[in-house]
């Protein structure tokens, strides 16, 4: 489905049925990489994947930043009025869910962060290296995102309220003093550094997070 949020239009996926939760997909991917999770989940959510900005069927900006981006994941919400739904983000998406629910505070009902990172520098060196490689050879403008954003301060994340559960995999490209440092200093939040995965392994096309989401929002 699409919708025309401000100046940007929006398409979303609409599965399930149940309390509400928001998927939000990491860079250069779309919302078809819940697929497996979304019908796992189908009998206790309702659940609304987005593509966000210039991925899938979104519009394609002039520019990305992550605050812009965030701003529409809100914006999407509003429009669906969903109250205090899950909002999962995976990478580029736990940003997101981050930066929406320090700029409009008491939105999300639980944050569910998986490979997310605060700055740059979160991630492995050889993982920002290789991302910043590629940007100067291709010139791709969602590289140079990942390499010159985010900037979520340690203030802004104590400014998080809603009930968090932070995840990455033990071979993650994000630092696993990354991954500690934001469930440290949000408020509340748990976290788990799964054994075995790596970035992807855990989410993309996998319903291995099905039992920890009904858990952590039980």
């Amino acid at each position: 489905m699409y919708v025309q949020l401000e100046s940007q239009i929006i398409y979303y996926d609409k599965v399930g049925e149940g309390r509400p939760m928001v998927l939000l997909h990491g860079n250069g991917e779309d919302h078809e990489i819940f697929k497996e999770l979304m019908d796992a989940l189908a009998e206790h959510f309702t659940m609304y994947a987005m593509d966000t900005r210039g991925h899938g069927g979104s519009a394609t900006p002039s520019a990305y930043h992550y605050d812009e981006m965030a701003e529409d994941v809100y914006q999407l919400i509003r429009f669906l009025e969903l109250e205090k739904p899950v909002v999962l983000g995976f990478s580029d998406g736990a940003i997101l869910a981050m930066l929406m629910e320090i700029h409009h505070p008491g939105t999300a009902g639980h944050l569910i962060l998986c490979g997310g990172n605060t700055t740059p520098k979160g991630l492995e060196g050889y993982a920002y290296r290789e991302i910043k490689r590629r940007f100067k050879k291709m010139g791709n403008p969602l590289d140079e995102l990942m390499v010159n954003e985010p900037n979520i301060t340690k203030a802004q994340l104590q400014q998080i309220s809603a009930k968090t559960m932070v995840l990455a995999g033990e071979k993650d490209i994000i630092r696993k003093k990354e991954t500690k440092y934001i469930a440290s200093e949000i408020p509340g939040a748990t976290m788990e550094i799964l054994p075995g995965e790596n970035h992807f392994s855990y989410l993309i096309n996998s319903d291995k997070l099905k039992e920890r989401i009904l858990a952590f929002t039980s």
